[in-house]
């Protein structure tokens, strides 16, 4: 028997009306959500190093006024939605190379403009090395890494780069 004064018609309404709505607020969650899914990237081979974690613990909020993303892998970070800020420590310690090294508040970058207008700088004369990664369409190469030399001075600075002209070879004369 049906209660007094319900009407079992309009209880299923209100019941397809709270699925709708469940629905509806599950799938703007899902939109939401999406919108900060984590950056897919892989760890670099040293990424363990106990001096990444001293950089990734230091890394700013923002960089190059681009916000902090959250990535899927160890010792990295990122900026920018899209994407403009790459950082990976652990990677190999560069050797000496002709490529350009740029000093910024007292850390040495080695630059690589292969893709250019994307750019790769790697740490020089630290170890483990940092790189990185950004897309100067949508940020500035030296805004970033002025933004990023904090974090990365914590890894004491071993070695710097050097000029031909700072290089004297065997048997030339000075």
């Amino acid at each position: 028997m049906t209660p007094p004064f319900t009407n079992p018609h309009r209880s299923g309404r209100r019941t397809g009306f709270r699925a709708v709505s469940a629905l509806l607020l599950a799938a703007s969650a899902v939109v939401l959500t999406g919108c900060s899914a984590a950056v897919p990237m892989q760890p670099a081979a040293d990424a363990v190093h106990p001096a990444c974690a001293d950089i990734i613990v230091r890394l700013p909020t923002t960089v190059a006024d681009q916000p902090e993303r959250e990535t899927n892998a160890q010792a990295t970070g990122a900026w920018g939605d899209p994407t403009a800020v790459l950082l990976t420590c652990g990677v190999e310690v560069p050797g000496p190379t002709t490529l350009p090294c740029v000093s910024i508040n007292g850390v040495d970058w080695i630059e690589d403009d292969t893709e250019a207008p994307k750019y790769r700088y790697t740490t020089y004369g630290r170890e483990p090395a940092t790189e990185v990664y950004i897309d100067s369409e949508l940020v500035s190469g030296s805004t970033t890494l002025v933004d990023l030399a904090a974090a990365v001075s914590n890894v004491p600075a071993t070695k710097q780069c050097l000029g031909a002209d700072d290089v004297t070879l065997p048997g030339a004369t000075p």
